[in-house]
């Protein structure tokens, strides 16, 4: 075949869920690591992967235990000065990765970056590799003997890319392995955590204005404690709110645990989507959430943009903050034209390709991680949301939409259009 493999998203519902082409699929074929993807689909990625979520624990340090290839990728973490002084490494020669006889180096190694430090860490996260996927290696018994040696807590972090398209995948384990140092407490009944990001959510984000209209006095996340009495301070939660599927794992642990339920809502960017979730939380919680002003004034900065910008055309990217398919389903059904999609096909996000497919059945899907886009020819847009959009389009202006610190909510929505709408007036320039 000639061209990059796409289908539209009618084809693809006429398909089922059940048939997704093995093209679409990156477990059925090599994945392709282009230009757009490689800075977030690698060991080196850029944002949270496993090895800098695992230090989300307040002075926490990492081991990382690998052949020399993957160590050479964390390095570039340790020219971040926050990072300079927490990552170590144990590299692995073929004896060890043959016999496993560094299972018995990893204590020693442990204890030996503890003494070297001027201050004791709060714990210790060993990060290891496909390598000991392959092994089998035992990590919780190795972590156990690491901790009776060292005398700080030591925790496992799995970085096997062979599990990415498995019930457990990496980023869900990591984020378990993150909250397992918290203990059992007296829960606050005025208390809330949020779960699901390393980052926090941007300062405007309504959500905590809305949990503090019904009481809530105190709203924590991992990515705003700065010391382990905050981090600590988790596990006084009444619930948790679980606002990233990748979490539920660590969750379920939590209420299993903790006794401390969880709620889960998702991110998106529909608004009339958003108001109704708005309103399944208060019914959960038992308590009315008048959101009332803020969906209003959503509707509005859309509204703005629409009468500013006409009526543009988009690519929306799976790199971002946002599921692309549920994005692109808000921009079609605000009299939006979204001519293609780059993105992982899933059971989670095929709801609204289904719908996609009855408002637009001639958008195109693509995989990112397909061999086949080394063929891709570019499509003429006016405008894009993601970062892999802006390789494949580098002469339209667009909106990378992949900040550290998190969108939600209307207030997402609203940032999302005040930063098309700064790159439609740069690119008019």
């Amino acid at each position: 075949m000639s061209g990059a493999f796409s289908m539209t998203a009618a084809e693809l519902v006429a398909l089922g869920r059940g048939n997704i082409p093995s093209e679409l699929k990156s477990s059925d074929h090599l994945i392709y690591s282009s230009p757009a993807t490689l800075a977030f689909n690698s060991p080196g990625a850029r944002g949270f992967g496993v090895k800098r979520a695992g230090l989300a624990i307040p002075d926490s340090v990492m081991l990382l235990v690998s052949p020399g290839c993957c160590g050479r990728n964390t390095s570039l973490f340790r020219t971040n000065p926050e990072y300079r002084d927490r990552f170590f490494f144990l590299l692995l020669d073929d004896t060890d990765i043959v016999t496993g006889r560094h299972l018995t180096k990893i204590p020693q190694a442990v204890d030996e970056v503890c003494r070297s430090l001027d201050k004791k860490p709060s714990a210790v996260m060993i990060c290891i590799t496909c390598v000991d996927a392959l092994l089998g290696t035992d990590m919780e018994r190795v972590c156990r003997k690491s901790a009776e040696l060292a005398e700080v807590p030591v925790v496992p972090c799995y970085m096997y890319a062979l599990t990415r398209e498995k019930r457990l995948p990496p980023m869900a384990a990591v984020r378990k392995s993150v909250y397992s140092l918290l203990e059992k407490q007296e829960r606050s009944p005025r208390d809330v955590s949020i779960m699901g990001f390393f980052s926090p959510l941007f300062d405007d984000c309504e959500l905590y204005q809305l949990l503090s209209d019904i009481g809530v006095r105190n709203v924590r996340e991992i990515g705003r404690c700065r010391d382990m009495e905050d981090y600590r301070g988790l596990s006084r939660a009444n619930f948790n709110l679980v606002l990233n599927p990748e979490a539920r794992y660590a969750a379920q642990d939590l209420q299993e645990r903790l006794g401390i339920p969880f709620i889960e809502m998702l991110r998106l960017y529909q608004p009339d989507k958003i108001h109704n979730q708005y309103k399944l939380l208060g019914q959960a919680v038992g308590a009315e959430i008048n959101d009332d002003r803020y969906y209003e004034e959503t509707k509005q900065v859309i509204a703005d943009f629409k009468r500013k910008s006409g009526a543009l055309s988009f690519a929306v990217g799976e790199i971002s903050n946002g599921d692309p398919f549920e994005m692109s389903l808000m921009l079609v059904r605000e009299g939006f034209a979204v001519k293609e999609i780059f993105g992982t096909v899933g059971e989670m996000n095929f709801a609204f390709i289904k719908r996609l497919a009855e408002l637009s059945p001639d958008t195109k899907i693509y995989s990112n991680l397909s061999p086949t886009m080394l063929e891709y020819s570019e499509e003429k847009v006016d405008c894009y949301i993601g970062s892999d959009c802006g390789y494949y389009h580098p002469d339209t202006c667009g909106a990378e939409w992949c900040s550290e610190t998190q969108p939600f909510g209307f207030a997402g929505v609203n940032r999302l259009f005040a930063e098309l709408t700064a790159a439609l007036e740069e690119g008019a320039e």
